[in-house]
């Protein structure tokens, strides 16, 4: 019997076996008995593994009840080269999020310029939670988003860039625009996770510090296990502010590609999530500061 495959594996097995038609659509999966059995794994990697393609729409019916099924109409899989490419920050990031709520002690640290990817991401097992399929006992969630106090690097006015006067009055505009939709993704974040307190007596912590700086990246960390990873990348696009087209460079972090790392057998994985989890709890417990959402 294996013992060093992960649920990553075993999704990704199940994943090719609905995808050659192995496994066809409406048709039961086998019970998560036999799959452990199968794969050498506990049937806590089996749930997790499910639960991914659950997350993917090509799975239904995921329970502990039943035996899943496969979705009648499952989302085509990339061709091609694109087949070979990681996918974007909003692809790549739910389904992982999903996955990690599987865990009796779900633990998300994140650094990002708004929080908006991780409140989407959220969305997913937030819904299996109050539909029964999902029962953490602990969610932890820490966040560290750029300070008010600081310039940003970005959104910036390409007129800044360019030495145009008007570009300091565009920087205030964009800034503030960029606070008020740091702090609304930031308090819907919060709302939805503590709401879990009341609504089925989860021990939910939620926090957030300041950055001096503003990041350059997005960093994701799953329950100690995962390091997920994408660059900002800067173009320059054209926003309304205040009833006046902006010229401004941006990155729209939802659509960045993101990698992921993995702790397991692999030196380079799992020390890339270790150094990444070093250097989250140094910036959060040195130069970080007390984050308010609001105004």
């Amino acid at each position: 019997m294996e013992t060093n495959r992960s649920h990553r594996d075993v999704a990704d097995a199940l994943r090719s076996r609905i995808r050659t038609g192995e496994l066809r659509p409406g048709q039961r999966m086998p019970t998560q008995a036999r799959l452990a059995q199968e794969f050498g794994v506990d049937r806590g990697a089996v749930r997790e593994a499910l639960r991914i393609l659950h997350a993917e729409r090509l799975l239904t019916n995921v329970s502990k009840g039943s035996p899943a099924t496969v979705a009648l109409d499952p989302v085509p899989a990339p061709t091609g080269p694109a087949a070979a490419l990681p996918p974007p920050t909003i692809g790549g990031l739910a389904p992982r999020v999903a996955a990690a709520f599987g865990a009796p002690h779900v633990a998300i640290d994140a650094l990002c310029l708004t929080s908006v990817s991780l409140t989407l991401a959220i969305g997913e097992p937030l819904r299996q939670i109050h539909a029964g399929r999902l029962n953490p006992a602990r969610i932890d969630v820490r966040v560290l988003l750029p300070s008010r106090d600081i310039d940003l690097a970005f959104p910036a006015p390409v007129e800044l860039a360019d030495g145009s006067p008007a570009g300091a009055s565009a920087t205030g505009r964009l800034q503030r625009r960029w606070l008020t939709h740091r702090n609304a993704q930031g308090q819907v974040l919060r709302h939805n996770l503590l709401a879990l307190r009341a609504t089925h007596g989860v021990d939910v912590h939620v926090s957030f510090r300041a950055l001096p700086f503003t990041p350059p990246v997005q960093l994701y960390l799953l329950n100690g296990a995962e390091a997920l990873f994408a660059y900002y990348t800067l173009k320059r696009s054209e926003a309304e502010i205040d009833h006046e087209q902006v010229e401004l460079y941006d990155a729209e972090g939802v659509r960045s590609t993101l990698f992921a790392f993995e702790r397991g057998p692999g030196l380079r994985d799992s020390t890339f999530v270790e150094q990444s989890h070093l250097w989250f709890d140094a910036l959060w417990e040195t130069i970080s500061s007390e984050l308010v959402l609001t105004d």
